[in-house]
C-alpha cells in the first residue's frame, strides 16, 4: 500500500472519528481490521488491499495522534483559516488539514512539501470535477 492511500485512509478514519462519540483506539482498531477492509473490497477500489504492518502503524498512530492533539490542531486551523471559522469548513476538508498539520507539527519522517501537496491535492481534484462541469455542460 502507497503512503498516498494510507494518508486518505487515515484521513476518512480522523473524519470518522470525529463524527462518532466512540472511542477512537475502538474505532481505530475496527478500520483496519480484515473485516472492515473485506465488506468494502467491492464497494471502492481504496480498500483493495488491507494495510501491511508499516500501513497500518502509519494510520493508528496518525488518527490516534490527531485525536491527540486535536484543541491544538485545531486552534492552528482556527488561526490561519482567516475569515472562515472553522464549523463553515465541511468535515472531509478538516479531516485532511488536521491530517496535514499533524503531520507537519509531530512526523518528522514526512517533509513539510508532502504533507502540503497531499492536503492541496484533495482541493485540485474538486476544483478539476467542477471545472470539468461546467465547461462540460457550457456553463463556462
Amino acid at each position: 500500500m502507497t503512503r498516498d492511500t494510507a494518508r486518505e485512509l487515515a484521513v476518512q478514519l480522523v473524519f470518522n472519528i470525529s463524527h462518532s462519540d466512540r472511542d477512537p483506539a475502538e474505532l481505530i482498531e475496527e478500520f483496519l481490521s480484515e473485516e472492515h477492509y473485506s465488506s468494502l473490497q467491492e464497494e471502492d477500489d481504496l480498500y483493495s488491499e488491507s494495510p501491511d504492518e508499516n500501513s497500518a502503524a502509519y494510520i493508528r498512530g496518525t488518527a490516534l495522534g490527531v485525536s491527540g492533539h486535536l484543541q491544538e490542531i485545531d486552534e492552528i486551523i482556527r488561526k490561519y483559516s482567516a475569515s472562515w471559522h472553522i464549523t463553515r469548513i465541511s468535515g472531509s476538508a478538516l479531516a485532511v488539514l488536521r491530517v496535514a498539520v499533524y503531520e507537519i507539527l509531530y512526523r518528522s519522517d514526512i517533509p513539510v512539501g508532502a504533507a502540503i501537496n497531499s492536503a492541496v491535492e484533495t482541493a485540485a481534484f474538486v476544483n478539476g470535477v467542477l471545472g470539468g462541469f461546467v465547461r462540460g455542460e457550457g456553463k463556462a
